[in-house]
């Protein structure tokens, strides 16, 4: 055998691990391109255009009146909705990983609304306003719903199967969701600004409650990074996995904490927004594959531009109003959940 020989297949197996590298970068390069570009345009775009030299005049400070404070408060909606739709997309990468099913999603397992029921009894029932004891009350709202449809999900033979936990979730949100209503029609008092955070929106951002989210955002988005190749792991079975040297109690218990923590605080400054976490991880598969390494940065990245770009769509169909983003992400999620649904892909991922 010549020496040309023998090396072919050595080139042909570096250009084989080149390739997925080469993909992966340029879905990072233009995925970025585009939340960039959603983020432009969030400022820029809503019931009254504005240029780009006005932005750069209003932040420093030389133009007044209507237009200053368009961007001044474009400015923070758009950093929310970024950092709202980045936690969504991780939370929801993170809980499929975590439970092997393509189909979870902190809504469609109620961990959403065990975050809103937390939040709106302690509004209805404590009167507590401070967004940082909101934040709290709502990931422990969320864990306790993630605690609770996981233990209904796995009753009974076959244990947590992903269609036993998707009929959970559902199940559970719905009675949540009647607890809601129960708690909030009795008091006039709150039912307007409840009714509207309910519906999950960016548009009351400030640069306060982004300030006071950030850091568990930041907080739950290093759990689920650092979990990410115990998921690897994970998908090949529990058993695998121990056999290969992982520690699936805690590999599971990080990803599963990282990911309420996500949720919760995401939900408790934009409202409950659905599906954002159930389509993020499914786009970025296509883009990166199933490496949880690479899947749970992408999902960030993706999930902001998602969440952004859905943000600016409510506000250009319907001016001079505007649709909140969270029935703009429904209206994209609820046909992606029932294609899933019917390709049947329940099992494994």
């Amino acid at each position: 055998m010549t020496a040309t020989a023998a090396s072919a297949p050595v080139a042909s197996g570096v250009a084989a691990v080149r390739r997925p590298r080469r993909r992966r970068a340029l879905a990072l390069i233009g995925s970025v391109v585009v939340l960039g570009a959603f983020a432009a345009a969030s400022i820029l775009v809503g019931s009254r255009e504005v240029g780009i030299d006005d932005v750069l005049a209003a932040l420093g400070g030389s133009i007044e009146g209507f237009d200053r404070a368009s961007i001044a408060t474009r400015i923070p909606r758009t950093l929310l909705a970024m950092i709202a739709g980045a936690a969504l997309g991780v939370s929801g990468a993170a809980m499929q990983g975590v439970t092997r099913n393509p189909l979870a999603d902190p809504g469609i397992l109620g961990v959403t609304m065990g975050a809103s029921l937390a939040v709106v009894c302690a509004i209805a029932w404590f009167g507590l306003s401070s967004a940082t004891v909101q934040i709290w009350i709502a990931i422990g709202g969320a864990a306790v719903a993630a605690v609770f449809v996981y233990a209904v999900g796995s009753l009974g033979r076959g244990g947590a199967t992903p269609l036993k936990l998707a009929l959970a979730g559902a199940a559970t949100s719905a009675a949540l969701a009647s607890f809601i209503s129960a708690v909030v029609l009795p008091r006039a008092d709150i039912g307007e600004a409840v009714r509207s955070w309910e519906i999950g929106g960016v548009g009351g951002a400030t640069m306060a409650s982004i300030q006071q989210v950030a850091p568990f955002l930041a907080g739950g988005f290093v759990l689920c990074l650092l979990s990410a190749k115990g998921l690897n792991s994970l998908a090949l079975g529990d058993e695998l996995a121990a056999g290969l040297g992982e520690r699936v109690a805690l590999t599971r218990g990080l990803a599963a904490l990282g990911s309420v923590v996500l949720c919760g605080a995401a939900t408790a400054v934009t409202g409950p927004i659905a599906f954002v976490g159930l389509v993020v991880p499914h786009a970025c598969r296509l883009l990166v594959g199933v490496d949880h390494r690479w899947l749970i940065p992408f999902s960030a990245v993706v999930g902001a531009a998602l969440l952004t770009g859905a943000d600016i769509l409510g506000r250009i169909v319907a001016r001079p109003s505007e649709i909140d983003v969270g029935i703009i992400t429904a209206l994209i999620g609820a046909p992606v959940f029932i294609y899933l649904v019917r390709r049947r892909k329940v099992g494994t991922l």
